[in-house]
């Protein structure tokens, strides 16, 4: 398959992934377990995305000097559109982990926890599922076809799910845990399991990291066909959506109070998601460039936003 990827630019990649993880993790520690504030979460927020951003440059700077400017600006412009996308989606996905962290009471102190192993449970996920996904790209082209497909019809079932009040008392998932397993009622620190007469039980907490594992899949199943519509090349589609899910857990309790106030925002995330169904789908009829696709995108969740702010939510009868 092609990419522009070759040792020194993923051996690079990793190594900011590992150090960003592992600065996160030491601060975490340092800080010990808390209830993260709205400053502290935006300063994180930022951080991540000026991260992000510093390794478009790096990359832009970098195919500019070996390669050719035009490389280095289509390429940077696919990481910054494909960064944006999985950014946004990741919205969403925060909010299903915010219905799960309150659907158990997790307690707040517990909360970052589990959202760094969710996060690094991701990454590995996500990077299996794209090298994957590029392989059948490479050896079916008309599977791109089946990716906007089925783009389409998601934008179209999260757009008729939108207002409605998610449960979990039907996932699955859950059903399957509470059938098979023994599960405390109480927490028990931060363990996933303890024992009690001898007999090994499973605590809430466990619970709550697979569920968020299965949510993340389910969310990747969508997100990572509709970066597929704006690069094919597995280095730029992988970077940019590990750089997006690095900045979950600053986005989580960036937005753990205002779920609320973007009650508009999954009605934009399915026109995004239908754009770029439609895209992939007329790729050999009309290509649509891609600063075009990331001003679409920007100006869909820019709109949604503001409606978001000035339309107040409706009650319900």
């Amino acid at each position: 398959m092609h990419t522009i990827g070759n040792p020194w630019l993923w051996g690079g990649f990793a190594v900011v992934v590992i150090v960003a993880l592992l600065v996160d993790l030491v601060l975490m520690r340092h800080g010990g377990p808390h209830k993260v504030t709205f400053k502290e979460a935006l300063g994180w927020s930022l951080g991540w995305i000026a991260l992000a951003l510093a390794f478009n440059a790096g990359l832009w700077f970098y195919l500019k000097e070996t390669v050719d400017i035009a490389t280095a600006n289509t390429l940077g412009l696919e990481f910054l559109t494909g960064y944006l996308i999985e950014k946004a989606l990741a919205v969403d996905n925060i909010f299903v982990f915010l219905l799960i962290m309150s659907y158990f009471s997790v307690p707040e102190i517990q909360r970052q926890r589990v959202l760094i192993i969710g996060i690094i449970g991701a990454i590995f996920l996500r990077t299996i599922m794209i090298f994957a996904g590029a392989a059948l790209v490479n050896e079916f082209h008309w599977i791109l076809y089946v990716f906007g497909a089925f783009l389409l019809f998601t934008g179209w079932k999260m757009w008729f799910a939108a207002g409605q009040e998610p449960s979990l008392d039907d996932n699955p998932a859950l059903k399957f845990m509470r059938r098979h397993l023994r599960i405390t009622h109480a927490y028990n620190g931060n363990r996933l399991m303890t024992e009690k007469d001898g007999v090994r039980w499973f605590t809430p907490m466990f619970v709550v990291l697979v569920l968020i594992a299965v949510t993340d899949v389910i969310f990747a199943v969508d997100s990572i066909p509709a970066i597929f519509a704006i690069t094919t090349d597995p280095f730029i589609v992988l970077t940019s959506n590990v750089f997006a899910v690095l900045g979950l857990r600053a986005m989580f309790f960036l937005l753990a109070g205002m779920a609320d106030r973007f009650h508009l925002l999954p009605y934009g995330l399915a026109v995004v998601l239908a754009f770029i169904g439609a895209k992939m789908l007329l790729m050999d009829i009309f290509k649509i460039p891609v600063v075009v696709s990331l001003g679409v995108v920007a100006l869909i969740l820019a709109v949604t936003m503001v409606l978001s702010l000035k339309l107040p939510p409706r009650q319900p009868h």
